[in-house]
C-alpha cells in the first residue's frame, strides 16, 4: 500500500475512542503536562548532522529515542530516525509538515529531499519538511524475520497447494516471532502515531502539520483522533477505509480490479489496430484470458522475466492505467507467440531481498486488528468465493496470510470518528486504495473535505512528477492557508485514457 511519495475489523475499546497524550496510559488532554515517565523522550536534545554526502547540505538527520511500549515508558527504548529541510523563509514559517509515504513498511527518511516529491515554493517556505522512518522501518530500530525471497511472495489460493501455504504462513509467523518477539506486539499504528507526537514535541512544535498517503492516510487518521488538539493541516492522499484494517484492504482491491478491468476491455476494443487484443469487449476479456491460460500451461519470457498467467495476475494496478494496460497485454501476447525475441542466455539470479519491508508490513497489518481469523479453513472459503466473485484477484486477495498465525497486538485497533478538518485526494481509478475506500475514509472524518480527480489513473495524487494541477493547488492553498473547500471538489484527469 505505499504509493509515490517515495518513487499497498473489530469494534474499538473506549479507550481506543478517546483523545490521548504522550502520558500514556492516562488520558490527560494537553501533551506539554505529560508525566515525569515521558519527559526523557519529549525533552530530548537533538543533535542533527548531514543525512548523507550526497544530499543537500540543509537536509539534516537525526535519532531520538521513544518507548517501545508506552504503558511502560520505563522499560525497553527504541530508535526513531528523522529528517528535516528547514523552511525556505524564517519569517513565512508556519511549523513542521510531516510526511509518510505508505506501507506499512514504508521508509519516509527521505522524503523531504526525495526529487521526485515536487513541494511547490509556497509550501517550502511555509514548512519544515520533515521525514521519519516509522518504528521497526528503516533506521528506525528495524525489524527483520529473516524472511527468504519466496517466503515474501504474494500467491493465489490453490487447493493443491494450500497445505504447502498454510506451513509456509506459519513459518513466516514463527520466524517473525523468533526474530522480533518482543517488538511485535508493539509495532501498531496507534504506537507510531505516538511516536509522531513525541517527534512534535522535541521539535517545539504545539500542533503538526501532515502528508500522508495510502496506509499513511490511516496512520494520519488514527494521529488524529488519539491527538485532535494537535492536528493541524492534515492532507490525506490515497485514503484507505479505516473499518476494512486490513484483510479487508486486500480485498477490496480484488474488487475495484473488476470494474477497471471492464473498462479497459471497453477503450483497448476501440484501438484493436493498435493493439491487435479484440475489437470488442468481449473478444479483448478473451484474448486476455486465453493468454493467461497459456502462460499457466508454457511460462512467458518478457522483458527479463518468464511470467506464468498467475504471474502476470499478481499485479492488481494493471488495469488501472488503460494505456500501460494495452501495452503490456498486447507485448506479453507477441512474447508468447514468439514474435518478440527473448534475451539469449541464463537470465541473472536475483539477489536474495531484503526482508526489513515485508516484515514491518506483517507486522503492523497483523498487530493493528484482532479481526484476523486463526482458522485456515475461513481463508479457503473466502479464497474460493472470491475467486469466483473477482476472478482477476480475488483468489490473491484472499489467500491465507501469515497473520493466521499471529499473536494479538497490545491494543485493540482504533476507531476513526472525529471531525478534525483534512482533506482526503483521490484517484477515480486507484488501485491499492479504491475511490470506494476514500469515500469511507471522508465519512469517518467528518470534518474532511474529499478531491477527486475523475478519471484519475494510478495510487497517489499530490506532487508528483506528472501530478494534477487541479488538485495540488486545492492541497497548496490548504496548507499555506488553512482554508478548506467549501464543499467537497473534483478535478478532471489528464490521463491517458481518450
Amino acid at each position: 500500500m505505499a504509493v509515490a511519495l517515495s518513487a499497498g475489523l473489530a469494534a474499538a475499546s473506549l479507550a481506543a475512542l478517546a483523545p490521548e497524550t504522550l502520558s500514556a496510559p492516562s488520558r490527560a488532554s494537553d501533551t506539554s503536562t505529560a508525566k515525569e515517565p515521558l519527559r526523557q523522550f519529549t525533552q530530548q536534545q537533538l543533535h542533527w548532522k548531514r543525512c548523507d554526502a550526497k544530499g543537500p547540505d540543509t537536509f539534516r538527520c537525526t535519532t531520538l529515542k521513544v518507548p517501545l511500549d508506552y504503558s511502560d515508558p520505563g522499560g525497553k527504548k527504541i530508535r526513531l530516525a528523522i529528517s528535516r529541510l528547514k523552511a525556505a523563509d524564517a519569517k513565512e514559517r508556519r511549523g513542521v509538515l510531516l510526511l509518510n509515504p505508505g506501507g506499512p513498511g514504508g521508509p519516509g527518511l527521505r522524503l523531504p529531499a526525495d526529487p521526485l516529491m515536487k513541494f511547490p515554493a509556497e509550501v517550502k517556505r511555509r514548512y519544515d519538511l520533515v521525514g521519519f522512518d516509522p518504528r521497526g522501518v528503516g533506521r528506525s530500530s528495524p525489524v527483520s524475520c529473516g524472511l527468504t525471497a519466496d517466503e515474501q511472495k504474494d500467491t493465489p489460493y490453490k487447493p493443491e497447494t494450500f497445505a504447502k501455504d498454510k506451513d509456509r504462513m506459519r513459518t513466516v509467523a514463527a520466524k517473525c516471532r523468533a526474530r522480533a518477539g518482543d517488538k511485535l506486539p508493539h509495532l501498531t499504528t496507534r504506537n507510531s502515531a505516538r511516536d509522531m507526537d513525541v517527534v512534535r514535541a522535541v521539535l517545539g512544535e504545539k500542533r503538526i502539520s501532515y502528508l500522508g498517503a495510502s496506509y499513511g492516510t490511516y496512520l494520519g487518521a488514527v494521529y488524529m483522533q488519539l491527538f485532535p488538539h494537535r492536528a493541524d493541516r492534515m492532507v490525506l492522499d490515497s485514503a484507505t477505509d479505516p473499518t476494512r484494517v486490513y484483510r479487508g484492504m486486500f480485498q477490496d482491491m480484488a474488487k475495484a480490479a473488476e470494474p477497471a478491468f471492464t473498462r479497459w476491455a471497453a477503450w483497448t476494443a476501440r484501438r484493436h489496430p493498435a493493439y491487435g487484443l479484440g475489437d470488442t469487449p468481449a473478444k479483448v476479456r478473451k484474448t486476455y484470458w486465453d493468454l493467461i491460460a497459456r502462460a499457466n500451461r508454457k511460462p512467458i519470457p518478457f522483458e527479463g522475466q518468464v511470467f506464468t498467467g498467475d504471474g502476470i495476475r499478481a499485479d492488481n494496478s494493471t488495469f488501472f492505467h488503460v494505456r500501460k494496460a494495452a501495452e503490456r497485454i498486447a507485448g506479453l501476447k507477441e512474447a508468447a507467440e514468439g514474435r518478440i525475441r527473448a534475451p539469449s542466455g541464463t537470465p541473472a539470479r536475483a539477489p536474495e531481498a531484503d526482508d526489513n519491508f515485508t516484515s514491518a508490513a506483517w507486522s503492523f497489518m497483523c498487530a493493528d486488528t484482532r479481526t484476523w481469523s486463526h482458522d485456515p479453513e475461513r481463508y479457503r472459503r473466502e479464497a474460493i468465493h472470491d475467486k469466483a466473485r473477482y476472478p482477476l484477484y480475488g483468489d490473491f486477495a484472499a489467500a491465507l496470510r501469515p497473520c493466521a498465525f499471529w499473536e494479538r497486538g497490545s491494543e485493540p485497533q482504533t476507531r476513526i470518528d472525529n471531525k478534525v478538518g483534512a482533506l482526503i485526494a483521490q484517484n477515480e481509478w486507484d488501485s491499492q486504495t479504491p475511490l470506494f475506500a476514500a469515500r469511507a475514509m471522508h465519512r469517518a472524518l467528518r470534518g474532511s473535505r474529499m478531491l477527486t480527480v475523475a478519471g484519475g489513473e494510478g495510487h497517489g495524487v499530490l506532487y508528483a512528477p506528472d501530478g494534477n494541477r487541479c488538485a495540488d493547488r486545492a492541497a497548496t492553498v490548504y496548507l499555506t492557508t488553512g482554508r478548506l473547500p467549501a464543499k467537497d471538489v473534483t478535478c478532471r484527469g489528464s490521463t491517458g485514457q481518450n
